[in-house]
């Protein structure tokens, strides 16, 4: 175990949810629910894009990719959450919470990426729509889309590879139901400021840097949607980032505040990181296809086969 000469805990506590075994029982039937969800929805959206021709384009290769993640991003939290929900012991070992952790940063990082380079196919679409091609060609599309993967796990090696080497030797309680990085800082006895400098920068880098760029992409989004003369053309431009902006402002808003705030134990934290890597990854999928009459009408028909094959 290289965690460092002085570490005595081989385990951790995640103690965040209710510790009542009714309450424990409601929430599990939840989340189990909320999980199934999760995997149908997005698995759906991934077989409709791929089924369809109409929607081998970039918008919906960015949205393939996004459904793939968040089917990993669930499932990189909600199963140990249900198994302890249905466990005597919330315990954790202290490999199994580094690798947790490693993991919900980098999907988080990769779907701030992913995110970021939707804002800006739709920049490209909507500010030079007879250079979209051009601009947003197959060789592109794929390399923004490595890229914000690789990036997002060299971010959350280097933060995590940083963690595995400090001590931990007294307090084991994560007042959470996930392991995070910020969570393990007061629980070590060994100096963490590298730890939280590393994280911070990397955040503040990682975070805003793509925040900006979705920043600059929808106030010449909406710049451009404002000079359009025709109502109805201002509708539609419009809704092609509607489901896209729901996705930004929920994930952005709880993944800041969630990194960003000083680990304290409050009920906050908990609500944020549920936020993120549980609910967006159920709302995603739901938000693109309600939002989006393409996708509707795409699902429509695949429903419709479907029954007809099984009549």
């Amino acid at each position: 175990m290289a965690l460092g000469n002085h570490s005595t805990i081989t385990e951790f506590l995640l103690l965040g949810l209710p510790a009542d075994h009714h309450t424990q029982a409601l929430i599990f039937v939840l989340f189990l629910v909320i999980y199934l969800l999760t995997l149908s929805g997005n698995l759906l959206m991934i077989l409709v894009i791929r089924a369809n021709s109409h929607f081998h384009t970039p918008m919906y290769f960015f949205l393939n990719h996004l459904s793939f993640l968040d089917l990993c991003y669930s499932s990189v939290t909600v199963p140990k959450m249900l198994e302890n929900l249905l466990s005597e012991k919330k315990t954790i070992s202290v490999e199994d919470c580094l690798t947790q952790a490693f993991f919900v940063l980098a999907s988080g990082g990769t779907e701030l990426c992913l995110l970021a380079v939707m804002a800006y196919d739709r920049y490209a679409a909507i500010c030079y729509p007879l250079l979209y091609g051009q601009m947003m060609n197959n060789e592109l599309c794929v390399g923004l889309v490595w890229g914000s993967w690789g990036l997002a796990f060299l971010d959350a090696f280097i933060n995590t590879l940083l963690a595995w080497n400090l001590d931990f030797c007294e307090t084991k309680v994560i007042s959470n139901f996930i392991c995070e990085i910020p969570s393990l800082f007061p629980l070590s006895c060994s100096n963490s400021s590298v730890n939280f400098a590393v994280l911070l920068c990397s955040a503040l880098l990682h975070a805003f840097g793509t925040f900006v760029l979705v920043f600059f992409s929808y106030t010449r989004i909406v710049a451009t949607i404002l000079s359009i003369s025709s109502t109805s053309g201002r509708s539609k431009a419009f809704s092609t980032c509607s489901s896209h902006l729901t996705t930004v402002s929920l994930f952005y808003g709880s993944g800041f505040l969630r990194y960003l705030m000083p680990t304290s134990g409050s009920p906050w934290e908990l609500v944020f990181s549920m936020q993120y890597s549980v609910v967006t990854p159920l709302v995603n999928p739901l938000v693109y296809s309600l939002k989006n009459k393409e996708v509707k009408a795409a699902l429509k028909n695949m429903l419709q086969k479907h029954l007809q094959r099984l009549r």
